[in-house]
């Protein structure tokens, strides 16, 4: 009340054109039980029409239908931060059995391939040995990626995405990655398409490097028959953007929303299941948004998929100081 009544007061004076001056006034204590949420106080400025003990019994009911809509409100809050809680940990429930699930799968594989590998009764030829192998590698690959995800998507979380910028070379960065995707993938063809002279950008390498290495293994895992993969830039006057196109699947117009939120997983229109834990595509974005840029996604089922994102060419002015 005592910061209240000072507020109130200007307003009525200004509605009534002078200061107000309370001829006599009435107070109810608004509690529920052993809560107290306040007092109503209702005050007359007319002599001809005082409060008398009489009034009190109505100010009173006042005050309780106050009491009780407070207190309503307060249980429907706690009921709504219940249910929330509820359905936040039903969802870490459900993620988590999703990422046992996808980490499952690799550690099976080099399990099963190693064992057989050990076998004493059975005598494999190299190029079979070697196809093991291969396979383990590969397996090593996939549950690399979803560790590496999910330890960049708790950093984030407790935001500890820190970037140090410096002068960044885009097609350099763009060529190390490509050539790194492209030893462990001989079906796709990875092309990198820079024009000479582009821009340097201020960027963290390192944060930048893992955008191009999440959205290039997500175009290799969605195009399971192979193909090109181009990664382009363009320089613009404020700032450049850098697209990598497949010729996958595709993403069908429902899934085009949904695709940068964490853990939500394409649906796959045929073919095998494929690894992950739907995390590569939120990292990248809350990276290029701290570096001041935006991602977006183009796509039409069975015609492929391009994801882009910008960065600005300067820093702001805020980054700058």
């Amino acid at each position: 009340m005592a910061d209240l009544r000072p507020f109130n007061r200007r307003i009525l004076t200004r509605a009534i054109g002078a200061a107000p001056t309370p001829r006599s006034a009435v107070a109810a204590p608004i509690t529920v039980g052993d809560l107290r949420y306040g007092v109503l106080i209702l005050e007359s400025l007319h002599a001809a029409t005082p409060f008398t003990p009489a009034s009190l019994p109505f100010v009173q009911s006042l005050a309780d239908l106050l009491a009780l809509a407070i207190d309503r409100e307060r249980w429907v809050q706690r009921a709504d931060a219940v249910r929330e809680a509820r359905r936040a940990e039903r969802t870490r429930s459900e993620v988590l059995a999703t990422l046992s699930h996808e980490l499952r799968m690799p550690l099976s594989t080099i399990k099963g391939y190693a064992t057989a590998l050990l076998l004493e009764e059975l005598s494999w030829t190299d190029a079979k040995q070697r196809e093991f192998l291969q396979l383990i590698e590969v397996a090593c690959d996939d549950m690399e990626v979803m560790v590496r995800d999910i330890l960049d998507s708790s950093l984030i979380d407790v935001d500890q995405l820190r970037l140090e910028r410096r002068p960044v070379a885009l097609p350099a960065l763009a060529h190390e990655v490509a050539d790194e995707l492209q030893l462990r993938s001989r079906r796709h063809r990875l092309m990198v398409d820079f024009s000479p002279g582009f821009p340097v950008v201020p960027a963290d390498p390192h944060w930048i490097r893992q955008v191009l290495r999440n959205i290039l293994d997500n175009a290799v895992k969605y195009s399971p028959e192979g193909g090109l993969i181009v990664v382009r830039g363009e320089a613009r006057r404020a700032d450049v953007v850098v697209s990598i196109a497949d010729q996958g699947v595709g993403i069908s117009s429902e899934d085009l929303i949904p695709l940068f939120e964490r853990y939500f997983r394409v649906r796959s229109i045929s073919g095998p299941h494929v690894p992950g834990t739907g995390l590569g595509l939120p990292i990248a974005r809350a990276i290029v948004e701290a570096h001041g840029g935006r991602i977006w996604v183009e796509s039409q089922i069975g015609e492929g998929t391009t994801i882009l994102f910008s960065l600005p060419r300067s820093l702001s002015q805020e980054e700058a100081a």
